[in-house]
């Protein structure tokens, strides 16, 4: 081992002194390579650590930059330099030297008094008032290395803060939120946050009807001449601020066009041809829309107090009625008023009323079946004036393997939805109104789907929903269906899959009838919507319920020998509930360390004894237990041997999941990935065909836990996904040896072709 190291240290001190020879060889006459710069913080006053903060912050800031080296080597300025001089930019070596070399950073770019007057105006805005900074240079074997010596001095702290006492109405509003101010006594003075109290400042007051005040228009000055080390800050108004930046304006008149157009030569602006409704002026002389339309989605009542909240949603809810391509506004003062008002006008352009789209996809899914599917899609905008969208999306798709055990069990399927959204509750007796940045959303659904696996059956399935979702927040969202039905049944079953479903449940289940009558909820939390930070949490919960009031009408009981059922099918009861918890923390400009907790539990009551097969739950695949084919794993310590190989389809109705994956940027578009995942289905109720199936203290044991790595390649409007993946633990092995880490063999074929799973998709798995 000692051997390998020294042989690798000799290589790499070889690398970099052949490399410090190449890097000058070919500079200019009488220039030399700047090597970057070296920041020297002196004064005993300060700790260490404020020393190495001080220290890392001014040698960020220093010019120019040095060549990029890794391991200390600057691989870019070899390949300029080993390029040459080639003669089209578009031949390997003109590649080499213009998209992989970079040009040698030259002495001559120094500019030593620009960056000390850079470095000591950084420490004074940080309340080293006293700094000084002096610059110097090292030659040595044509590399020339900046010396900056720092002497930050004493660290000035906040004593006093101090607005003023004026008694105008601006000053009077600044100093009611006085308490609220980011200037803390003790702190030291910092600049940065000095600029964030004038911004928090100004956000205030647009809040309370400044609309045409301007953070320039506040200073705030600091007297160091208190001694101590002190600073006292004076938080005032500029005495040149104008008089309209100092006045309280409330909505005048609120106009709005929605029939502008950005490229017309005169666009039809005349107030004159206004409608008046509920306290807006709607110019639309074709009569387009209809004005309630914009009565719910604007945020500002004519006579209000302007604020910047009202502003800015008033435009994002017009934008959510998504039939407008662009929004813009305007607010005027009233001219010749005593008042402070605005008039305000809206442009709206309108998108295309119709559209039609195509989309084509491929998928290669962990069971090797490879497919396509195409979407055709057709909308119609604002379909009865009042911002409605009806959209019809037909679909058609395969998925085949051409060789392996489902070789001739290709699947097929075909659908038709129709969806109509209304931009509004809509919701009978009540004429509801919300407020906010968005839109809620009414959605109408019907939808009618075909499968067919070829040799075994044709499933027919029905759909119809309505609902609501509604955004509380940038990052809070709901989806709430209080009437969902879905009705699935066979039209076709081959004698092939009745032979083999006679003695397997699971094959009998896959294709009974299923009446589905019930509501569901759906909550969705995301802290990474808008969010640049180092960690976030990603949140989704669902709650599903069926069947229960037909349940109650009927009185059923299935496990009392009373089924009931709707249209010669056995409707659903029971209660599902499902939550994914993820967690992002991103350790590097390059890396993120991403978590995910799936926990799932259905219980079946009344008219069921299980839930239906629809809405079991299902482990393995690309997307969850990566070292498990789909649909393989579980429920419990549970294998069937003897399932037929057409139908991987083990269920259950409990969920634990647990997948962690550390992610990097390798190069250009390539990222790499290590992961590990883990976790299992069960069954709630015992069954006896299915011994160590069902859910009991001992579900610890039981989980399925497999590790493995992956390739994606990101080309920012999509990701393409390598998993390599394989078990460590395998929970249908007799107890004692379920952990088969020992048995891992790479070097394997046979170990290879039975344990090693490879997933490809589309996307990250989370």
């Amino acid at each position: 081992m000692r051997k390998h190291i020294l042989h690798i240290t000799i290589l790499l001190m070889t690398a970099g002194w052949l490399a410090g020879c190449s890097s000058t060889r070919k500079l200019p006459p009488g220039e030399a390579l700047y090597t970057g710069a070296t920041v020297k913080i002196e004064g005993d006053s300060l700790r260490h650590k404020e020393k190495k903060n001080i220290k890392s912050q001014l040698e960020e800031l220093t010019r120019p930059l040095p060549n990029k080296k890794i391991l200390g080597i600057p691989f870019k300025l070899l390949a300029y330099n080993l390029a040459g001089h080639p003669k089209r930019e578009k031949s390997i070596m003109g590649w080499l030297k213009y998209k992989v070399g970079e040009p040698p950073v030259l002495a001559s770019e120094l500019n030593l008094e620009w960056n000390e007057k850079v470095l000591q105006s950084t420490m004074e805005n940080q309340g080293y008032f006293n700094a000084t900074v002096q610059g110097d240079t090292i030659l040595k074997n044509k590399k020339v290395n900046a010396v900056y010596t720092a002497q930050p001095g004493s660290r000035y702290i906040i004593n006093e803060i101090l607005f003023d006492k004026d008694s105008t109405v601006l000053q009077k509003a600044i100093r009611l939120n006085a308490t609220h101010t980011l200037l803390k006594t003790g702190d030291p003075f910092n600049l940065e946050t000095i600029k964030a109290e004038r911004e928090r400042i100004d956000a205030y007051l647009k809040q309370h009807g400044f609309y045409y005040f301007d953070p320039d228009y506040l200073i705030i000055q600091a007297d160091s001449t208190i001694g101590n080390d002190k600073v006292n800050l004076y938080v005032k108004v500029k005495p040149g601020t104008p008089k309209r930046a100092r006045r309280v304006y409330s909505i005048n008149e609120v106009y709005i066009f929605p029939g502008y157009q950005l490229n017309a030569a005169k666009a039809d602006t005349l107030k004159t041809n206004a409608e008046f409704f509920e306290g807006y002026y709607v110019v639309d002389n074709n009569k387009t829309y209809k004005p309630r339309m914009f009565a719910q989605a604007m945020q500002f009542n004519p006579g209000d107090v302007y604020n910047r909240t009202d502003h800015n949603q008033s435009v994002s809810r017009l934008v959510n009625l998504g039939v407008f391509k662009f929004v813009k506004n305007r607010f005027d003062p009233v001219e010749n008023s005593d008042s402070a008002l605005l008039n305000t006008y809206y442009y709206l352009t309108s998108s295309p009323k119709k559209s039609l789209r195509a989309e084509i996809n491929a998928n290669v899914k962990s069971n090797n079946l490879t497919g396509s599917g195409i979407t055709i899609g057709w909308r119609n905008r604002n379909t009865f004036r009042g911002g409605e969208l009806l959209s019809i999306n037909a679909t058609a798709g395969f998925e085949i393997q051409y060789s392996g055990q489902l070789k001739g069990f290709n699947t097929y399927r075909g659908g038709l939805e129709t969806k109509l959204t209304f931009p509004r509750f809509v919701i009978p007796f009540v004429d509801l109104n919300t407020r906010g940045g968005f839109m809620p959303k009414t959605n109408i659904l019907l939808a009618y789907d075909i499968l067919s696996k070829e040799k075994l059956y044709t499933m027919n399935s029905f759909r119809g929903e309505f609902g609501y979702a509604w955004k509380e927040t940038m990052n809070k969202e709901h989806q709430l269906n209080p009437v969902s039905i879905n009705y699935v049944h066979p039209i076709h079953v081959t004698p092939l899959y009745d032979s083999n479903a006679i003695n397997n449940p699971t094959l009998q289940k896959a294709i009974e009838k299923q009446f589905i009558i019930g509501s569901n909820y759906n909550y969705n939390y995301n802290e990474l919507t808008g969010n640049n930070g180092l960690k976030g949490f990603y949140f989704n919960g669902n709650a599903d319920f069926s069947g229960n009031i037909a349940g109650l009408i009927t009185g059923a009981n299935t496990l009392n020998g009373k089924p009931k059922t709707i249209f010669g099918a056995q409707f659903s009861q029971y209660v599902k509930l499902e939550t994914d918890l993820r967690y992002y923390v991103k350790l590097s400009s390059k890396n993120t360390w991403a978590n995910r907790l799936i926990v799932g539990f259905g219980y079946p009551y009344g008219n069921s004894s299980e839930l239906p097969f629809i809405k079991q739950f299902f482990v393995g695949g690309n997307n969850s237990i990566r070292a498990f084919r789909s649909r393989s794993l579980g429920p419990g310590s549970y294998k069937d041997m003897n399932t037929v190989s057409f139908i991987p389809d083990q269920s259950g109705d409990i969920k634990l999941e647990f997948n962690t994956e550390l992610r990097a940027k390798l190069f250009s578009i390539v990222h790499g990935a290590i992961f590990v995942d883990a976790g299992n289905i069960w069954l709630y109720r015992k069954n006896d065909e299915k011994p160590g199936a069902r859910f009991s203290s001992t579900f610890l044991k039981e989980l399925g836990v497999g590790a493995g790595v992956g390739l994606r390649f990101d080309v920012s409007f999509i990701v393409l996904r390598l998993d390599v993946a394989f078990p460590l633990r395998k929970p249908w092995l007799p107890e004692a040896e379920r952990w088969v880490i020992d048995g891992v063999k790479f070097g394997s074929s046979a170990w290879r072709s039975e344990n090693l799973v490879f997933n490809l998709g589309i996307g990250y798995p989370f």
